[in-house]
This record gives C-alpha cells, structure tokens and sequence, in this order.
C-alpha cells in the first residue's frame, strides 16, 4: 500500500529550487507639486510664464502632447491601439510582442478611457466690474489614458500608462522576476525559466541574494529611463522645473517558488493541503497567518476559496485588502503569493520609500502560511501517549485526573473546539472556549460554566495546555496541538464516514456498506462449503 507523504516530507524532501522575490508591482505615479488647484495655478503661470491661468492653457498642453505621440510613433513605427470595453490588455500587448523583434523598446502604444480625477477649469465674470475669475476643481470623470508597453533593458516586460488630463498622473507595472532574470544573464549564470519565475538555477545562491537586491532605487532609475524617452503631457523642462513624479505602491505581489523534482509531488501536496486547511479564511488562523489580530469591526469577508483551472486547484483567502494565495505553477512548482493591495492595512506608508518593508511583510506572510501548513499534519502519537490522555491518570503530586475518552461527545466537542481555537496567537480563555463547546454540543445540551472550568482543569493536568502567564487565558501545549488534531481528524475522516456508510439514511450513497454485505456474503459461502453450519 502506498502512504501518500505529509506536507513536511514533500517540501523537505522534494523540492529543488526555493526563490523568495517580488512579483508583479504596480505603482501609482504623481507630481507633489501638482495636486491642488493653487499648485495648478502656479504651474501655469510662474512656471510655463502664462499671464492668466486661463483653462484652455490645459487644453494647449494636450494638443502639444498628442503632437509629439504621433511624432514618437510615427518614428518608431507604431499605430496606435484602442483597447475596447472591458478587453483583456495583456492578451493583445502579448501578440505584438510576438512580433517585436527589438531586444528593448517600445512595442505596442495603446489608448482607454478610464476614470480619473482630473482638473476641470471654469470661468466667471462678474457682473458689476466685468473681472473674469478662474476656478479649477478635482473632478472624476472618464478620460483618455495612453500605454507604453515596452521591453526594458533591466526590467524586461514592462508598461507604463500617463493620463492625458492634469495632474496627468501615472501608473508604472514592473515585474521582479523579470529583473533577476536579466541581472543573472548579465552576470552569466544559467538558469532554466519558468514562466515568470525559475525552474532551476546554477548558482540558487546568487539568485537570492539579486532577488533580495531589487529596491526603491532601481525602480526609480527605470522611471527616469522611460520619461527621458517615452512623449508625455510634462515635458523635459518641467521635469527639471521640480515639477518631476513620486512613486507610490499601488499593488505588489510578493512569492515564494518551491519547485518540485517530480510532478506528481505538487499534485501530493496540494491534495494535502486543500483538504487540511479548508478553515485558513476563519479570522482566528487568518489572525496568526498575517500577524494581526481580527476583531468583529476588521474589514473583510474572512473565508476559505478553492478554484480549479482544468485539473490544478488553487487556495485563496483575504485578510481587509490583502490576498493570498497558492498554485501548483506550470505543473511544476508550488507558488505561495501574497498580494498587497493597500499598505495601510499593515500601517505602512504607500511611499516607495517602504517597500522593502513590504517586501518583509509579503514574506514572512508566506513563511508563517507554510508553517501553519506542516503544523496541520503534525499530529502523529505514540501508544503510551495515547493512553494517557484517554485513560484516567495520577499526577507526580498524587492528583487523579479524569480520563479523555475518544469517542466520549463531550470530549470529541472539546477537542474539536481546541481545534478551532489552537491558532490563536493571544490564546483563548474559558468563556471563549465554551461558546465553541456548546455550539458543537447542540442546542438540547447544557455546557456550564464550571463544566468548561473541570474540562479546563484535566487539559492542564495531562500538560494539553499551560496557562499564559499574568492572565486568565490558555493556549495548547505542542503536545495538545497534536492530539486535537489527531483526535479530531480520526472522528471526521475515519468514523463518522464509516458509520455513516454502515446504516446511512436514505439518499446517502452505500458503496462501503455493501462492501461489507459481499464480504459477509463471501464468508457465509465459505462456511457452507465447509460445512460448518450450525447443527
């Protein structure tokens, strides 16, 4: 018979290549000193030297832009795109860039209206001195935006997408696996690709630490690459003016790549995985996965989400804005991804300036996430161990400790609810753990209060649990991690199933019932044919 391998086995023992690195990044590009309609104002008339900040001046800045974009592209041999209503972006910049012959560059110029929040300018004259007065106000509205997607010497696959309207705000996508491709080609090392990411690599090492690299200040320099080059509402002399754009994180996808020897081996572990940890969107695991503790009032719908893409499933759940996820990539490598989409959830500034401490965050998200994984399974015991906890016990001190015998309803309602519990960082106390002892009881049985008290009381004494220090609260030992596990998956997965298929209700499937009717029926011919009937 063949024992499928635990998580831990399968990526201790399976795994080739492990990469920790920024994935896709997007982010939102702004001028400072464009963002009021004072700063506007100023810009109109102190710098571009305008004696009225007149709103056709806005006007003028975007013929003078559309002028150099059909120049640019007139250059570089570019048609312009229109991206229809709700049409997938990628899919068409991916068939030009088939076609793109060019190591770097620009190859698709692209244009959609999307919403933005723009200055709109209006004009007043007053009636008794005839003075006309200018207002400009941030309005939402859909306007033209232009894409450059492009091939960057360092960055590989990029885009980048300007508004045509002030404050003519920009959005930047890079990806980081992209990045270390091309720094490890630079420096000669082979390495075998895998979509965006690696399949294997000669030197795992340097890869690491170039992945580790990747900053603030090398994405900066590819902006400033791109708007000495690429036409735009700004130009040069504005530019230099101080009237030059910031970077702040929009989206950042941060993974993990562990690749598998075989492919069957991801197959093993997703199949694993999904079944043991269905309940990670439940706040108290999603609390210990992202180090935050989720109260009634957290933002966010806390669940639990498997999608399958043909025969490859992937494992999804939330905390507020942030998402995570994990796939089986290409058939060949697990991809444990953590998407951040508002860094204030983890009270960190969008600035560019934080990401490398988001890059910890992303991270250590991931790590805490695979832990969880192989904590899941570690509920393996001994027989001497299993016998002291469902058998009545002495302590060293002479104290007679009640039995916790499996299969008991109160006892299996415990361990289910320390189950539930055990993930909580801050621990739990008896009023918590009651409320899940009674809701899995039901509704005709009464829990009290000193019943939770005594159940509480032989945890302790069979060390199931310790007492958090300076407080009324308890969290479970590891030898308690493993038992609730143990015991509450032998309930769920091995005797209800059996008992359900041995006398199952009307409707409910019966194959291991009559599975167990020809095995009877097979004995019963055997003990005919030795003719062993009763006289």
């Amino acid at each position: 018979m063949t024992i499928m391998a635990t998580v831990s086995q399968l990526l201790d023992g399976h795994v080739t290549l492990t990469v920790e690195s920024p994935d896709r990044v997007y982010l939102n590009g702004y001028v400072p000193s464009l963002q009021t309609s004072g700063q506007l104002v100023t810009f109109l008339t102190q710098h571009r030297g305008n004696p009225i900040p007149s709103p056709a001046l806005l006007k003028k800045i975007g013929e003078d832009f559309h002028a150099r974009l059909d120049q640019f592209c007139s250059q570089h041999q570019l048609t312009p795109v229109a991206f229809e209503r709700k049409q997938r972006k990628d899919d068409v910049a991916a068939s030009h860039r088939a076609q793109f012959s060019a190591s770097e560059g620009v190859y698709l110029v692209g244009v959609a209206q999307e919403k933005a929040n723009s200055f709109k300018g209006s004009t007043k004259r007053e009636e008794d001195t005839k003075h006309v007065s200018v207002h400009f106000s941030r309005q939402s509205a859909y306007v033209n935006h232009y894409y450059f997607y492009l091939l960057d010497p360092e960055f590989g696959p990029a885009f980048l997408k300007v508004c045509s309207y002030a404050p003519y705000a920009l959005r930047v996508c890079i990806n980081g696996h992209e990045w270390a491709k091309r720094q490890l080609a630079r420096e000669g090392v082979a390495f075998e690709a895998l979509d965006n990411g690696f399949l294997s690599c000669a030197d795992p090492t340097r890869l690491q630490q170039i992945c580790d690299s990747l900053g603030p200040e090398q994405i900066v320099d590819f902006l400033h690459r791109w708007l000495a080059i690429l036409p735009l509402p700004l130009t040069a002399p504005d530019l230099a003016a101080g009237y030059d754009y910031r970077l702040s994180v929009w989206q950042a996808e941060f993974s993990r790549t562990q690749v598998f020897g075989e492919p069957v081996h991801g197959r093993e572990f997703f199949e694993e995985v999904i079944r043991e940890n269905l309940d990670l969107g439940r706040p108290e695991r999603v609390s210990l996965v992202f180090d935050r503790k989720v109260i009634k009032t957290t933002p966010g719908v806390f669940r639990t989400r498997v999608f399958e893409d043909g025969v490859h499933p992937s494992l999804h759940f939330e905390y507020k804005s942030c998402h995570v996820k994990q796939y089986f990539k290409e058939n060949r490598a697990l991809r444990t991804e953590t998407t951040i989409n508002n860094p204030l959830d983890f009270y960190v500034g969008k600035d560019l300036s934080h990401f490398e401490q988001l890059s910890t965050i992303g991270r250590d998200i991931n790590r805490r996430l695979l832990d969880m994984e192989r904590i899941s399974q570690a509920c393996t015991l001994s027989q001497s161990t299993l016998e002291k906890i469902i058998q009545p016990t002495v302590t060293e001190d002479g104290q007679r400790v009640a039995a916790l015998r499996f299969g008991d309803p109160r006892s299996m309602a415990l361990w289910s609810a320390l189950t539930l519990m055990c993930h909580l960082p801050y621990g739990f106390s008896n009023a918590t753990l009651r409320h899940h002892v009674e809701a899995l009881l039901g509704p005709d049985v009464s829990y009290q209060a000193n019943q939770m008290s005594y159940d509480l009381r032989r945890l302790r004494r069979k060390c199931l649990i310790e007492r958090v220090k300076k407080t009324h609260r308890y969290r479970l030992t590891a030898l308690g991690l493993r038992a609730a596990s143990f015991f509450s998956k032998l309930q769920q997965r091995i005797l209800k199933p059996a008992a359900a298929a041995l006398a199952p209700p009307d409707g409910i499937d019966r194959t291991l019932a009559q599975a167990f009717a020809q095995v009877e029926d097979a004995v019963d011919q055997l003990v005919n044919a030795a003719k062993l009937q009763a006289a």
